[in-house]
């Protein structure tokens, strides 16, 4: 592979990572209610949510994605109902006051597993993949070197993103201990995915 054409790839990865999605929500969501102690396991679940859409897609789901509308439709509707019942928890979930967080702290394997579902089960995130990673590859060199290379990259930069959005959200989580902007902001997180959830039935089958 070419320097110029991991360069480019690089670049584009790093603008689209840093473009707030479901992903991103989460992340925020979780880190303004629950501080830094989530972030480890919500990291690790992005990531390893990353991995098999991208894996999926260089194994050929992608394409049956694109063909198959029926498929395309279910994990559409998988998709946008877990976002919808994300928000919803999230909108009426209880402030923590440094009494109660421990009462009603969210175990860090449930974290991983929201982050992991939200990250790896969008068909957006492969027909994504499907339609962008090709872009960048050399038909003339051997490709799995190649693939492995770009998902490398692409996994480096979307965890260095989830890093830093999720360690701003906790410092404006320490900041604002007062219940009433916790709940404001709870509620507006929710609302947030819950309007991702909605907007994802307007996805069309096939990239953008």
């Amino acid at each position: 592979m070419l320097f110029e054409h991991w360069l480019a790839f690089a670049a584009a990865s790093a603008v689209l990572v840093t473009i707030p999605g479901p992903t991103v929500l989460l992340v925020i969501s979780y880190s303004l209610a629950h501080g830094a102690r989530l972030t480890p396991a919500i990291i690790a679940g992005v990531t390893l949510g990353d991995v098999t859409a991208m894996t999926a897609s260089m194994a050929g789901l992608g394409v049956i994605l694109l063909d198959s509308a029926t498929i395309f439709t279910v994990l559409k509707w998988i998709g946008t109902v877990y976002l919808i019942y994300l928000g919803i928890k999230l909108w009426r979930a209880p402030v923590f006051t440094t009494e109660s967080c421990g009462a009603h702290s969210v175990a860090p394997r449930r974290a991983f597993a929201h982050a992991y579902a939200v990250t790896a089960l969008s068909p957006k995130s492969i027909l994504f993949f499907v339609a962008f990673v090709p872009q960048f590859l050399v038909g003339t060199e051997p490709l799995l070197p190649q693939m492995v290379a770009l998902e490398v990259t692409f996994l480096v930069l979307a965890t260095a993103s989830t890093t830093l959005y999720a360690a701003a959200a906790s410092t404006a989580q320490a900041a604002v201990p007062r219940p009433g902007v916790q709940r404001l902001v709870n509620r507006t997180g929710g609302s947030l995915l819950i309007g991702a959830g909605l907007l994802a039935l307007s996805l069309r089958r096939g990239p953008a």
